[in-house]
């Protein structure tokens, strides 16, 4: 009774006639009684008034559907965003990871933001990596998603007037252009039944132009009593459609082409590294013949012979022209891999003049992984021979080096041979000695050649010989003319980009440059290359040679690169920058054919050792021995030995503890090879077989 008026106590004296109270209304409610029934007829004049009135407002409508697209269409990229960000990639080994991310980036080019990562990686991951299938699948996801908003709306549309129609539709192609907005461009047509003229874009890449797989007109909704929409197509988009799924997944490029064009009207160019035991005189041997051919001016060696005299050491002059840094001067011996050019006749030759000091192996190492073809100086001196050729001399050792790195052209240089005054049964003594060896070593007799020179005096470097004692016996070549003699080895211009990196150093302003040499493929300014093994991705901005500003370089050029996009932290000496399409591998376990040599501890399973390939030095261990093979045939003659003993050949299993960057030799004969050191002393030589994991 809260709600009523207490009516026992009422004074109905204090109301009017005309009162307006009505007996039934609350006092509290004030609300109409029920029984008024005006209030439900429906009054069809004021319906009209209140549709006119609905009509004649619309622009306002208008103006706050487009804010209210825009606020969607900002959300649905936050969401996308989102989804991306919480979105982890599938746990996969480094190679696939590599090809999975490098082929969203590409599609992520095309379709920008408005697709997440988990459907980037479902239609990738779906096709097997294939970039066309997988953009594909995407486009038309994108299609499929902007069809089924237009059929719910179409289904749930029931105009009644044709300002309401055509309001809707309106609206409807909106939300469609909301799907489509990153593929077409639409150009309205002045009439909201009619369909906006759609323009397809083009993108380039890799110098090939793309048409993207779009519609080339949007659906409508028809104000049609069937209210069906019809897609249009086109014989244009068919013909993008069907070049699209043409698209190469790199760039084509003709490496013999762009070789012939770029040098082919150059010398050939080798690089030598001349190697030997230390003192054998490889560096006044090589100075002499820079200074002879005129590569050297005269100042610097009248600088060169004044100051060697001042420390009583006239007979280094030629040799400094190579040992450029104070402590080299000063102990007197070679200890990093000087560098020269000169060119010959027929040939422009890189010098590569390696310590022969067996604390600096490691650096004469880096220096023959460079070589094409090399010089091996010994000394004719009594005794002197003897020592380096030895067991424990460097002969030997540099000899098996460079042959297990690849080098298969040899220049035996007999110097120093007129402290024996020119004897023939010197040279002849000497020449027997190594030619067992080296063919042990595995050279052919034809690809090596023994010249008698004098590099102190000069004598058969660049000119004739002119000391009688030396015509008497030798008609031979001059050593510059063996230097032309060599042949240019095939270059693997044809396969992926390679290039291990021998040395970082800061460039000018806030960039740093990489050098060394490529191994196999091309490469050109603006490239992307990927660094092995840190995946990280980067720009090549320039690119030189000896200072000299290139474009394009070749397997077989000692260069300098340029990065851009990357840290200096993530790539060191070792790494190697690697085709972005076909990236080189990675293991921690490689399967290996290796020739030992003479040992004084026998290997087995589990035994530690120091691994070079390239730049790179590794810890390792010998995982497993899988054969003992027969060194000539190649013949399996014991399976899992318990051990491998001097000059044995076999087939082991070496593991890393961590992955490295490593190359099949069948697949790429320069990454295929490794050498094996302990202690200072390299114990066997071999070629990477498989990759085991």
């Amino acid at each position: 009774m809260s709600r009523h008026r207490n009516v026992r106590s009422l004074n109905y004296e204090e109301y009017d006639d005309d009162d307006d109270y009505h007996y039934g209304q609350s006092v509290e409610d004030e609300c109409i009684s029920p029984t008024d029934a005006q209030q439900w007829i429906y009054d069809r004049a004021k319906g009209e008034q209140s549709m006119s009135a609905f009509l004649a407002n619309n622009r306002d409508i208008e103006e706050e559907d487009d804010d209210e697209l825009e606020a969607d269409r900002e959300e649905d990229k936050r969401h996308a965003r989102r989804d991306s960000e919480c979105y982890q990639l599938p746990e996969l080994n480094d190679v696939d990871r590599t090809r999975l991310v490098s082929c969203m980036d590409e599609i992520r080019n095309i379709v920008g933001e408005s697709v997440t990562d988990r459907q980037l990686v479902e239609a990738i991951m779906k096709h097997n990596y294939d970039f066309n299938k997988a953009l594909d699948e995407v486009l038309n996801s994108s299609k499929a998603s902007a069809t089924s908003v237009e059929n719910v709306r179409k289904d749930n549309l029931e105009p009644v007037e044709k300002g309401i129609s055509a309001l809707l539709m309106k609206k409807s192609e909106k939300l469609l252009h909301q799907n489509q907005s990153l593929l077409t461009t639409a150009i309205p047509t002045g009439d909201p039944l009619k369909p906006s003229i759609l323009i397809t874009p083009t993108v380039k890449r890799a110098g090939v132009t793309l048409g993207f797989d779009v519609p080339t007109s949007p659906r409508t909704l028809s104000p049609s009593a069937s209210g069906r929409n019809t897609p249009e197509s086109s014989d244009e988009s068919k013909q993008q459609n069907q070049s699209f799924k043409q698209l190469p997944k790199e760039p084509q490029r003709n490496a013999q082409d762009l070789f012939k064009k770029e040098r082919g009207s150059d010398k050939q160019h080798i690089h030598m590294v001349v190697i030997g035991h230390v003192d054998a005189g490889k560096s006044t041997l090589m100075g002499h013949l820079l200074y002879d051919t005129d590569n050297i001016p005269q100042r610097v060696m009248l600088k060169n012979e004044h100051e060697s005299k001042k420390l009583g050491k006239q007979s280094f002059m030629y040799a400094w022209v190579l040992d450029e840094t104070g402590e080299e001067r000063e102990r007197g011996i070679t200890m990093d891999v000087g560098c020269s050019k000169f060119e010959t006749d027929n040939k422009q030759i890189t010098l590569l003049d390696a310590p022969g000091h067996k604390d600096f192996i490691p650096n004469m190492i880096s220096g023959a992984n460079q070589a094409d073809v090399a010089l091996l100086v010994v000394d004719a001196t009594r005794g002197e021979f003897e020592t380096g050729f030895e067991q424990g001399g460097q002969t030997r050792e540099h000899a098996l080096l460079v042959r297990s790195l690849g080098v298969n052209q040899l220049g035996v240089v007999v110097n120093k041979l007129d402290t024996v005054n020119w004897s023939k049964d010197r040279f002849d003594e000497i020449v027997s000695k190594l030619k067992v060896f080296l063919k042990q070593a595995g050279f052919k007799e034809s690809d090596v050649t023994y010249v008698p020179c004098s590099g102190l005096t000069g004598q058969n470097l660049v000119k004739d010989p002119t000391d009688p004692e030396l015509l008497k016996w030798y008609k031979g070549p001059t050593l510059l003319k063996v230097i032309d003699c060599f042949k240019t080895p095939e270059r693997s211009i044809d396969k992926p980009f390679r290039m291990p990196v021998s040395d970082i150093f800061k460039g000018t302003g806030s960039v740093f440059c990489i050098s060394g040499r490529i191994e196999s493929g091309i490469i050109c300014a603006n490239d992307k290359v990927l660094v092995c093994p840190s995946k990280e991705q980067a720009v090549v901005k320039n690119i030189t040679i000896e200072e000299v500003q290139y474009t394009t370089c070749f397997a077989g050029d000692q260069v300098s690169i340029t990065l851009a996009n990357i840290d200096v932290a993530n790539i060191a000496v070792g790494y190697i920058l690697s085709d972005i399409y076909n990236p080189i591998p990675l293991s921690t376990r490689i399967r290996a054919r290796i020739v030992v040599f003479n040992i004084k501890v026998p290997i087995t399973m589990g035994y530690p050792v120091l691994l070079h390939h390239q730049s790179l030095i590794e810890p390792a261990i010998i995982y497993k021995l899988k054969a003992q093979l027969h060194k000539g045939t190649g013949e399996v003659i014991k399976k899992n030995p318990r051990f491998l003993g001097n000059n044995s050949c076999a087939l082991v299993d070496i593991e890393f503890q961590r992955p490295i960057c490593m190359e099949r030799y069948a697949d790429c004969k320069e990454l295929g090879r490794i050498m094996l050191r302990v202690g200072g002393v390299t114990i066997a030589a071999g070629l990477v077989t498989d990759i085991v994991k």
